[in-house]
């Protein structure tokens, strides 16, 4: 196992629909730049976030990227996380945002996000994809269906 770098959405998702755990088991450790750990705290993240950051576990690390490429057009903790990804040679940046993943694979880095995250997890028969989807729908995840359905009806098939 290699440790990932992590933009905010995928954590977000993953505390909110009780999938969190997944990530140590797939990756060990998840290392996050200062901005997303910033916006995790942020007063209008849901207070479950809130908490699971205020005590975060010791597989989770902060470290800023010594260097920033400001051409990348995407927002701050997009920029910090993809940076971090090449500084580190993470074995992927777990990152939901199009715009953040399009600049992440141009600049040669493997992506996955929250839906990708889940689906590996349940390979590994750590979760039930079926009510982590379930639980990601009742967030504000702005979840594409088509890549949903895709990963349950592999899912299916691999029972």
């Amino acid at each position: 196992m290699s440790a990932v770098v992590s933009d905010t959405s995928p954590l977000h998702y993953l505390v909110q629909c009780g999938a969190i755990e997944a990530l140590p088991a797939l990756f060990g450790e998840v290392v996050i730049p200062p901005t997303v750990f910033r916006e995790l705290q942020h007063p209008k993240t849901p207070p479950g976030v809130r908490a699971w950051i205020g005590s975060a576990p010791k597989w989770l690390r902060v470290q800023a990227p010594s260097i920033l490429d400001t051409s990348l057009e995407v927002d701050e903790g997009e920029r910090e996380a993809i940076c971090l990804a090449l500084e580190l040679h993470a074995v992927a940046l777990l990152i939901d945002d199009r715009k953040g993943r399009t600049a992440a694979v141009r600049v040669g880095l493997r992506v996955t996000g929250t839906i990708g995250i889940l689906e590996a997890a349940a390979v590994r028969g750590t979760i039930d994809l079926a009510v982590a989807m379930e639980r990601l729908r009742e967030t504000n995840a702005r979840v594409d269906e088509e890549l949903v359905q895709s990963a349950l009806a592999r899912n299916r098939r691999r029972r």
